[in-house]
């Protein structure tokens, strides 16, 4: 008889499009995080933390790829209940979604305007590429049920604050505003849309929104080809266009390449583009009071600035618009110099939480992408550096692990990461490597002779690392690498050893 075949084994790796995090990684993104909710809570928002799955209805057909409503989350459809049919539900592909269904959920119960801010993992079912993944983190702040442009001013400033305050030097950011009612205005003046049929005005306006949205990427040739019958890229594939004239697709262009020496000026060439729209004279008026406003605070365009050229491609935006970019340079993978780019972006969406309630809620907030700003963190050096790990506390004799524990706990309670060495400890040298493994400063020794005599050996792991890589002899009589200090003074001799990195 054939022997039964082995079951097979997982094979152990993530899933395509997914990644872990490490030690490091984790910790740097949480000191991030909590240098950004720090701004936050000084501007008055409160954290709020929603379910990871939502009902499909609740997340609307407000997708990344609003050509494929539903179809970029990973959902599921729960078990039927009699002759009912069961939920469809989906993991949260934004934070956004689920805020619009806690204000209308809790729309007597919360303050009006609500502030809130809130971070965690997001989901988008979209094939992966690199550096892109299906899941990823965002950081979002939002005031809802203000229709203001004072709402959209601060969340600027905020903005400006936040990257200042994670590592992000003036100088090498910018935080450029827009307004998408401006845009409309100037499509409507030209012809391009027709107002008068909205079905057929969202749908057209989402083509060309988009196209324009990718100029960073594409370049003005190919937002031309995109504005007009298409565009073929490298791999041979064509993208459909939004079929505008030649002459509409320059009255486009040429509102992208609005602005100016200085926002007053940029402002004035708003005004002639638009200024025959009552939507598109709204949207600059909009724009003026938001750069006055930000003025008036001392947030000058060194930091925040008018410039058409942004629009965000999302749908659901209703008037100003706003993007944070780093101007410093990095190289690309082919070794050529260009502008570190994007890091945050949002704006105002009045029509979002109208969803659920019938009625217009005034909204406006604002979305880090937490992967590229802690890349960005990572090329100016603010982030990355290898972190210390533990103390190790070695086992010399299983016998006297209660000892070993009770170092660790004092090492502990005055603040100092621990550990004792929990594997075999028959080997005293796999234990030394564990503790390089770890990064760990210091490794606490004590064998029988030295716990006769009250005492612990303290090895400096990182001058060691040093002498061994070719330390001066004078380094190395100032500080052994090495010494026996009193068991009772383990904690003053650990914490001087730390200071002196």
């Amino acid at each position: 008889m054939a022997k039964d075949k082995a079951p097979r084994r997982p094979r152990a790796e993530s899933p395509k499009g997914f990644r872990d995090y490490f030690g490091a990684e984790v910790t740097e993104r949480k000191a991030m995080l909590d240098a950004i909710a720090e701004v936050y809570h000084r501007y008055g928002f409160d954290p709020l933390e929603t379910s990871a799955v939502e009902t499909v209805e609740a997340l609307g057909k407000f997708l990344p790829d609003v050509d494929r409503p539903n179809e970029g989350v990973f959902a599921w459809q729960e078990d039927a209940e009699g002759d009912k049919p069961g939920d469809w539900l989906a993991l949260r592909y934004d934070l956004t979604a689920p805020l619009a269904r806690v204000a209308a959920q809790y729309r007597n119960d919360i303050p009006s305007p609500y502030r809130r801010y809130a971070m965690g993992p997001v989901w988008r079912n979209e094939k992966p590429g690199p550096g892109r993944f299906r899941q990823f983190y965002q950081c979002d702040a939002d005031t809802v049920g203000s229709g203001s442009v004072a709402a959209d001013a601060e969340i600027c400033a905020m903005l400006a604050d936040t990257l200042e305050a994670v590592g992000i030097p003036r100088g090498d950011y910018i935080v450029r505003v827009n307004n998408r009612k401006v845009l409309n205005g100037v499509m409507e003046v030209a012809g391009v849309l027709d107002p008068t049929d909205p079905e057929r005005f969202f749908a057209e306006r989402g083509i060309v929104l988009r196209a324009i949205d990718k100029l960073d990427r594409l370049g003005q040739d190919g937002v031309r080809a995109l504005l007009g019958e298409g565009r073929k890229d490298e791999s041979g594939d064509f993208t459909k266009g939004a079929g505008l004239s030649p002459d509409q697709v320059e009255v486009v262009m040429g509102f992208m390449a609005a602005k100016r020496e200085t926002g007053a000026a940029t402002v004035a060439r708003l005004h002639e583009l638009a200024g025959g729209s009552a939507i598109g004279l709204e949207g600059v008026q909009e724009l003026e009071m938001i750069s006055e406003l930000l003025a008036a605070q001392g947030y000058g365009p060194d930091r925040v600035e008018i410039d058409p050229s942004v629009v965000r491609g999302l749908g659901y935006y209703t008037g100003p618009v706003f993007e944070a970019e780093l101007t410093f340079e990095i190289l690309d993978e082919k070794g050529r110099k260009r502008q570190f780019g994007s890091v945050a972006g949002g704006g105002r969406y009045d029509d979002l939480v109208k969803r659920f309630t019938g009625q217009s809620v005034p909204a406006t907030g604002v979305s880090i992408g937490v992967d590229r700003l802690l890349a960005a963190l990572r090329e100016k050096g603010r982030a990355g550096a290898a972190s210390a790990g533990p103390v190790v506390v070695t086992v010399m004799d299983r016998e006297r692990m209660a000892d070993y524990l009770a170092m660790a706990g004092d090492l502990r309670r005055a603040g100092i990461r621990a550990e004792v060495y929990l594997g075999n400890p028959k080997n005293f040298g796999n234990q030394l490597k564990y503790a390089d493994k770890r990064g760990s400063p210091v490794a606490v020794i004590q064998g029988g002779d030295e716990a006769e005599r009250g005492t612990v050996v303290l090895k400096d792991l990182i001058l060691g690392a040093r002498i061994a890589e070719g330390a001066s002899l004078e380094e190395w009589k100032a500080r052994p690498a090495q010494r026996e200090v009193p068991r009772a003074d383990l904690v003053a001799e650990v914490l001087a050893m730390l200071e002196q990195g």
